[in-house]
């Protein structure tokens, strides 16, 4: 099994308490998700996250229906949580949001060491799809984000 590690950096000019509120309500994640995914929660609300919550979505990936679950392993708030994949596309999802006061701001950081299926094929798999899509699905991310908190600040 290959792993592979995607990082990304977003600073945003908000205190750290309330970006990780933000993030914090798993109901946000339909707000930062590609509408392409077809991305739904399917856990119930009301979703109180902590380490040992578990929440169950579906997607779409191409086309094909996806069921994903993940659990969360790490909630260290304001700073860190971690979210791992127990069923799912991936051979190994394991997702680090990381939160860091920072110039008067919040510097998320995002660490995903993932695992791609297909045996023999996985390198070409990698470099058709799944690398590709994470690089789409975490720009477009990085974008409703900012979009997200560039509202917020000017309703305030």
């Amino acid at each position: 099994m290959r792993e592979r590690t995607l990082e990304t950096e977003l600073w945003l000019p908000h205190p750290v308490d309330a970006v990780f509120a933000f993030f914090g309500d798993a109901h946000n994640l339909d707000r930062i998700t590609p509408p392409w995914l077809h991305f739904r929660i399917r856990t119930p609300a009301p979703l109180a996250l902590r380490a040992g919550s578990f929440i169950d979505y579906t997607l779409r990936l191409h086309g094909v229906p996806v069921r994903w679950r993940t659990e969360i392993t790490a909630w260290e708030p304001p700073r860190r949580f971690v979210d791992e994949q127990r069923a799912g596309p991936y051979r190994l999802w394991v997702h680090e949001h990381t939160f860091t006061p920072q110039g008067g701001g919040t510097l998320v950081c995002d660490r995903v060491r993932y695992a791609v299926p297909g045996g023999p094929l996985e390198p070409l798999l990698h470099w058709l799809l799944v690398g590709r899509d994470l690089r789409a699905i975490f720009a477009y991310r990085r974008q409703a984000i900012r979009a997200t908190f560039a509202a917020h600040a000017g309703a305030g």
